[in-house]
């Protein structure tokens, strides 16, 4: 059996719940208990006269305190209170049927959490700059996850209850509203969606039926190919269903897959891009899944008549490393065999660094070659900065912390000029000044507590004194990582902002810097003057990290498209101004 509707409530009035070792189920509607019926392969049901849109309820198993339901779309009280039947064709619905969706090829992707990309902290005030990502050019919007998670703030990873949007930014009627009005802006809508893991607070799923086998490095992971794991499996098809169907996204970002272990032949992510194709087709737009993944293995993206899962694309943490150690001379932990100039090069080419090659950070090889001449580079995610690479530094600090606005501007340059489909993290656009933390709001003191002491010592590892850490669980820690707006239009960050938006600018007008052949990319570095040609058709974009001028060589330059702090073009040759770039035509 399985669920349509409004969380455990179907479209035949009926309530169902899949709870297979329990003696005796009963669904609490609005304080009322009402016996249910078992039925098949574990699941209970029961015909309530009178439930619908904005009936509370919950479930009580053998005769325990009710518990919210494991398919709930709405908990206005949170997590651990009772579930409200949420009906997405009850609900209000903007006028959305003019959307026809937008595909990932030619995408620039915007990455943002909705609590604090506005001091408002909401669905409707994030709507209040949907027109500063349109000037700028993006495209999609990729917001973090949220659905329901335990106390007030949180970045989202947290959550408990998958198909229930959060009430912090507005519950379910707000996200529509946040969909509907980035459609209108023609900005399509990216969703993080966790299904490796649940938080510590208001995971319920455990008592209702076998959703977990065996850990992984966050806690018990889900059961995807033991006993019972079909049921598990249809409820995560059917959440990645909703989000596509009830609420209009246009893609899903697949918080880390590498943690999802399954052992049947068809694996999960197979299933759900399978899944996928199907809803594209029924909805008439693409329906796209982008993996975040740290195996280096290009089967994810490759189709599956190819022995590929066939999803869309992944994100590279590779080019992301390539590019933080280069310009910021960090080659600690896991940035140790990013730190030369050459592996910059070699991403910018290849997407990935380990391909089958020795990771001294795992002391061991590690990753698989990208097929070139096969595989679109626009399947590949590259960002100079995202919430994770921000957010799990000691104090949430930013490149712009630590970069001049040059080196800030020639990462940039690279990102966007590159063959990848690029990712700005909120704020970065305008070299923000205010850190992005990691932040909780759990109610629990001892949860609090769990919390911050290990925070504490995961960043004393590290060498990161706990006087340097701040508080995730301190209100503050949050206050000061919301985005201040009125940066935007000062000084450097002004100058930033205008570099970004010409670079955007460029990668619509000239079709070379689109292009995803990555057998066509080449690229030139020069580890000993610190300058790096990467070579787009008949563009080159020239990148001199050295803080001093130089003069590089590039065969018939005779165009400049973009100098920010100035470049001479003469004679096949481009002199740069320290820390700095130029995107010249040649021919």
């Amino acid at each position: 059996m399985t669920v349509a509707g409004s969380g455990g409530l179907g479209t035949d009035g009926t309530f169902a719940v899949w709870a297979p070792a329990a003696g005796a189920v009963a669904v609490v509607v609005d304080g009322t208990a009402h016996p249910m019926a078992h039925g098949d392969q574990g699941w209970w049901e029961a015909r309530v006269d009178g439930a619908g849109h904005g009936t509370d309820y919950a479930y009580a198993l053998d005769g325990a305190d009710p518990l919210p339901d494991p398919r709930s779309r709405w908990q206005p009280d949170g997590v651990h209170a009772a579930s409200r039947v949420w009906d997405p064709a009850t609900a209000p619905a903007p006028d959305d049927t003019g959307w026809t969706g937008r595909g990932l090829p030619g995408a620039v992707i915007y990455e943002l959490h909705v609590g604090t990309f506005t001091p408002g902290g909401t669905f409707d005030s994030a709507v209040e700059r949907l027109d500063h990502l349109v000037e700028l050019g993006i495209t999609h919007v990729e917001v973090l996850p949220v659905n329901a998670f335990d106390g007030t703030r949180g970045w989202g990873y947290d959550g408990v209850l998958w198909f229930a949007v959060t009430e912090n930014y507005g519950g379910p009627d707000g996200f529509r509203r946040f969909v509907a009005a980035c459609h209108d802006r023609g900005l399509a809508v990216v969703l993080d969606a966790v299904y490796n893991h649940l938080g510590p607070s208001g995971a319920y799923l455990d008592r209702f039926g076998p959703y977990f086998l065996g850990t992984n490095v966050w806690g018990p992971s889900l059961n995807l190919d033991g006993a019972g794991s079909d049921t598990v499996r249809a409820y995560i098809l059917e959440n990645l269903a909703m989000w596509f169907g009830d609420f209009g996204v246009d893609a899903l970002r697949l918080d880390a897959v590498h943690a999802l272990r399954d052992s049947r032949a068809t694996h999960l992510l197979e299933d759900m891009a399978m899944t996928a194709d199907g809803l594209a087709a029924t909805l008439g737009r693409p329906c796209t899944l982008i993996a975040e993944s740290d195996l280096n293995d290009p089967r994810l993206v490759s189709p599956r008549a190819a022995g590929g899962y066939g999803l869309d694309a992944q994100w590279c943490d590779d080019v992301h490393h390539a590019l933080h150690a280069n310009l910021t001379g960090e080659t600690q932990g896991y940035y140790v065999d990013f730190g030369e100039l050459d592996a910059l090069a070699r991403v910018l080419r290849e997407a990935f660094v380990h391909a089958g090659t020795w990771s001294t950070f795992r002391g061991r090889t590690h990753g698989r070659p990208v097929d070139l001449a096969r595989t679109p580079g626009y399947r590949f995610l590259a960002y100079l900065q995202d919430h994770d690479q921000v957010g799990n530094r000691a104090a949430g600090d930013r490149l712009s912390a630590s970069l001049s606005p040059g080196l800030l501007a020639c990462g940039a340059a690279l990102v966007l000029c590159s063959p990848f489909t690029p990712m700005l993290f909120m704020g970065e656009e305008w070299g923000a000044s205010t850190p992005w933390a990691f932040f909780v709001g759990f109610d629990d003191p001892a949860l609090a507590e769990a919390v911050r002491t290990g925070r504490a010592q995961e960043f004393a590892e590290h060498g990161w004194g706990a006087a340097e850490v701040p508080d995730p669980t301190d209100v503050r820690t949050f206050e000061r990582s919301r985005l201040d707006w009125s940066e935007p239009e000062e000084g450097q960050h002004a100058w930033l902002l205008e570099v970004y938006r010409s670079l955007i600018a460029l990668r619509r007008t000239e079709p070379e810097l689109a292009d995803p052949r990555l057998d066509r990319v080449h690229c030139d570095a020069d580890p000993s003057s610190r300058t790096l040609v990467l070579h787009r058709g008949n563009l080159r974009l020239v990148v001199n990290l050295a803080a001093a001028e130089r003069t590089v060589v590039v065969d018939g330059a005779h165009e400049c498209l973009a100098a920010p702090l100035g470049a001479g073009v003469s004679e096949g040759a481009v002199t740069l101004a320290p820390e700095s770039f130029a995107l010249v035509r040649v021919g």
